[in-house]
């Protein structure tokens, strides 16, 4: 487990925390309405969805938590931003989508998949900025970057196999899921910059 903050660092952290994740859920929603094709791991849980029942939200709340599983042989280090990142990303998907007029109108489906990029962007760049530790899909990543791999090579790997699973089970892909692989990293580090913590001194109270 990584060391928590301060009680202080932890009020000033948390609530940017639990924000940025249910603006990433709400992100994802939009664009699951935009129905123009969605990045490679929202193709794997609407898969999922598709072929097994259950919602996306709840589907990404459980492969977050069954890749936390894999974090163990990987000796990655969860932080309380991990656990909430599992939980909050579903559960916030799964009361935006609703509330999302369906529509056949391509200027208003393109108007969804704009906002929620976007949205997913300054998500992004709350939770990250607050510095409670990475979601359970990049501590993946970063696990096999750690054991020999470049980020690039396990991030390819990863997504292009949540992709292609995904799709199988009918998910879906379209120009919104090339647009996702090419501007979801560029948007996220335009608002991860300004919106970033400065890194916190442990209290020591937390676990090792």
């Amino acid at each position: 487990m990584l060391p928590l903050p301060s009680l202080a660092e932890l009020r000033r952290r948390l609530p940017r925390c639990v924000i940025g994740l249910m603006l990433f859920g709400a992100g994802i929603a939009a664009m699951v309405r935009a129905r123009l094709g969605l990045a490679p791991w929202d193709v794997f849980h609407q898969g999922l969805s598709t072929h097994f029942g259950l919602s996306i939200g709840t589907w990404v709340e459980i492969v977050g938590v069954l890749l936390l599983l894999l974090w163990i042989p990987l000796r990655q280090r969860i932080g309380l931003g991990t656990i909430l990142n599992a939980v909050l990303i579903g559960l916030s998907l799964n009361l935006t989508l609703p509330h999302l007029p369906d529509t056949h109108r391509i200027a208003l489906r393109v108007t969804y998949f704009v906002v929620g990029l976007v949205v997913i962007g300054v998500g992004s760049g709350l939770y990250i900025g607050a510095g409670l530790g990475t979601g359970p899909r990049d501590g993946l990543m970063m696990g096999m970057h750690h054991r020999g791999l470049s980020v690039r090579a396990a991030r390819t790997i990863i997504e292009a196999s949540a992709l292609a699973a995904g799709f199988a089970m009918g998910g879906s892909i379209g120009p919104g899921t090339v647009v996702s692989v090419l501007a979801f990293g560029p948007v996220v580090q335009l608002f991860m910059e300004p919106l970033r913590l400065p890194a916190f001194v442990s209290s020591g109270s937390g676990p090792p």
